[in-house]
C-alpha cells in the first residue's frame, strides 16, 4: 500500500463507522500519520437504513464521504480496502490492495449479521447492515409488488405480499412499522387494481416481548402501536428454516413468503490473525481493558461494537449501539495523546443517554434514564436526536425536508427500483 513517508509514527484505524469516525475527528492535534481503512468510501448512518429499505430516504441522505468528513485532518490518509488479516506480532496488516505496517492500531470494524450457524437462512434471508443491502430490500419489495399486480395465482400473490421480519429489536420494530405505513398510506394509491389488504407484515420474536433491550413500558407501548398499524406480532417464535419460499418455525408451523428479512442478531466483525483466546466465544468481540487496549497488546485498541469490556455496570459488555462507540472513540483520541506524552490514560465510563425506537407516524418509545415516553413526544425526540446525529449539514437538510414531505403528504417518494435484485432462488 503506497503511503508517503512523513517521518511520523503510523496510526491505522480499521472501520469508518461511528467508532472510527468519532476517533478520527478528534485527532486534529496529534503527532501521528493517521490512516483509515474501510471497504466503502463513505460513513453510513445505520439507524436510518430501514428508511432506505422502505422508500423513505435515498441512500445519499444517510451516507457521507469519509474523505469529506475528515477533510480538516492534516496528516490523514484514506484507503479503500478489504482487510484480510493482521499479524499483530509483526504489526502488519494484509489487505486486498497491499500490506501496511503500523505503530498503533485501532480496530473499529463493528458487527455483521448473526445467523447463529443456520446456513440455509444465511443463504436465503435478506440482511440490513449496509446501504447495498437496504437497496436490495427496497428493490425486492417493489419488484414483488409489481409481480403481485400481474399475478393471477392467489397463492403466489399471497407469498409475494407477505413480509416476514425475524427479530423484534429496534431495527425489526422500525422496519415493520415502516412497511405497515406503506401498506396503509402509499401502496393503495400506487397499486389501485391490487387488493393491498392482502399484504401481511409478520414480525417474529423469540422472547416473550418486543424490544427486549428496552423497558416493559416501551415494549407494551410498541406492541400496542404495532397492532394498531396491522402488524402481526409472533412472540416466543423462533424461525428455524427458510428455503427462499417457506419459513418454518421451531414449533413446526410454517408460512409462505418471498420477503424474509433477518434482524435477529449481530456478531462482531473480527479480523483473522489474533489468538482465539482474545475473542469472546460466540460474541466474536475483542477482549479489552478499561482503556480499550486489546488483551495482551499495548498498541492495539478496539472500540465500538467489536470491543468487549467488562465493567461492574455492564458485566456482559456494553450494548452494541452507536453511543458507546462514539464515546469510546472520543475518549481514545484523548488517551492516545496521553500515551504519546507518557501520561496516564483515563479509563472508559459509559454514559447511557437512553434508547429509542420509532414505530411510525407519531408513534415511538423512548427510555431516557428513569423517564419513559411513548407516542408523539417520544416520536419528536427520536426525530430530533437522529436528525442532529447525521453527519453533514446537507444530509440534515435533505432528511428534514424528506420527513416533512412524507408527514404532510402521507407519501414516500423514493419508490424507485434503481437496480433489479435477483433472489437466490
Amino acid at each position: 500500500m503506497n503511503l508517503p513517508n512523513t517521518g511520523q509514527k503510523k496510526l491505522v484505524i480499521i472501520g469508518g463507522g461511528f467508532a472510527g469516525i468519532s476517533l478520527a475527528k478528534k485527532l486534529s492535534e496529534i503527532d501521528l500519520q493517521i490512516v483509515l481503512l474501510d471497504r466503502h468510501n463513505y460513513h453510513t448512518f445505520q439507524p436510518l437504513l430501514y428508511q432506505v429499505s422502505t422508500s423513505g430516504l435515498e441512500p445519499d441522505s444517510i451516507a457521507y464521504p469519509i474523505r469529506k468528513v475528515l477533510k480538516n485532518l492534516e496528516n490523514f490518509y484514506f484507503r479503500l480496502a478489504n482487510v484480510d488479516r493482521i499479524e499483530p506480532e509483526q504489526k502488519l496488516i494484509f489487505t486486498d490492495t497491499g500490506n501496511l505496517q503500523y505503530d498503533y492500531l485501532v480496530l473499529a470494524t463493528g458487527t455483521k449479521t448473526n445467523f447463529f450457524g443456520n446456513q440455509q437462512i444465511a443463504q436465503y434471508a435478506m440482511s440490513m447492515k449496509s446501504v447495498p443491502q437496504a437497496l436490495d430490500i427496497r428493490s425486492l419489495m417493489l419488484q414483488n409488488f409489481e409481480k403481485a399486480d400481474d399475478s393471477q395465482d392467489p397463492v403466489e400473490r399471497k407469498a409475494l405480499l407477505n413480509f416476514c421480519i425475524v427479530g423484534a429489536g429496534p431495527t425489526g420494530v422500525e422496519l415493520a412499522g415502516a412497511f405497515a405505513e406503506l401498506k396503509n398510506n402509499v401502496f393503495p394509491k400506487d397499486y389501485r387494481h391490487l387488493n393491498v389488504d392482502e399484504m401481511e407484515i409478520n414480525l417474529f420474536e423469540g422472547s416473550p416481548r418486543v424490544l427486549p433491550p428496552m423497558s416493559e413500558y416501551a415494549s407494551k407501548k410498541a406492541m400496542k402501536f404495532l397492532k394498531e398499524l396491522g402488524v402481526r406480532v409472533h412472540l416466543n417464535a423462533i424461525a428455524s428454516n427458510y428455503d427462499g419460499e417457506q419459513v418454518t418455525l421451531k414449533d413446526g408451523s410454517s408460512l409462505r413468503t418471498k420477503n424474509f428479512i433477518w434482524t435477529a442478531g449481530v456478531t462482531g466483525a473480527a479480523i483473522e490473525g489474533f489468538a482465539p483466546h482474545i475473542l469472546v466465544e460466540r460474541l466474536n468481540r475483542y477482549k479489552v481493558n478499561h482503556f480499550n487496549q486489546v488483551e495482551g497488546y499495548d498498541t492495539v485498541f478496539a472500540i465500538g461494537d467489536i470491543a468487549y469490556m467488562e465493567t461492574e455496570k455492564f458485566p456482559k459488555g456494553h450494548p452494541q449501539v452507536a453511543q458507546p462507540a462514539i464515546q469510546q472513540g472520543e475518549l481514545l483520541a484523548k488517551n492516545l495523546e496521553k500515551l504519546l506524552e507518557g501520561k496516564e490514560m483515563k479509563p472508559f465510563t459509559y454514559v447511557d443517554k437512553g434508547t429509542m425506537a420509532t414505530i411510525g407516524r407519531n408513534k415511538a418509545v423512548a427510555d431516557i434514564k428513569k423517564l419513559k415516553f411513548g407516542g408523539f413526544f417520544a416520536w419528536f425526540i427520536w426525530m430530533f436526536v437522529h436528525l442532529m446525529a447525521l453527519v453533514g449539514f446537507r444530509n440534515k437538510v435533505i432528511v428534514f425536508f424528506n420527513w416533512a414531505y412524507n408527514y404532510i403528504n402521507y407519501d414516500k417518494a423514493a419508490r424507485l427500483i434503481l437496480r433489479r435484485f435477483n433472489p437466490k432462488v
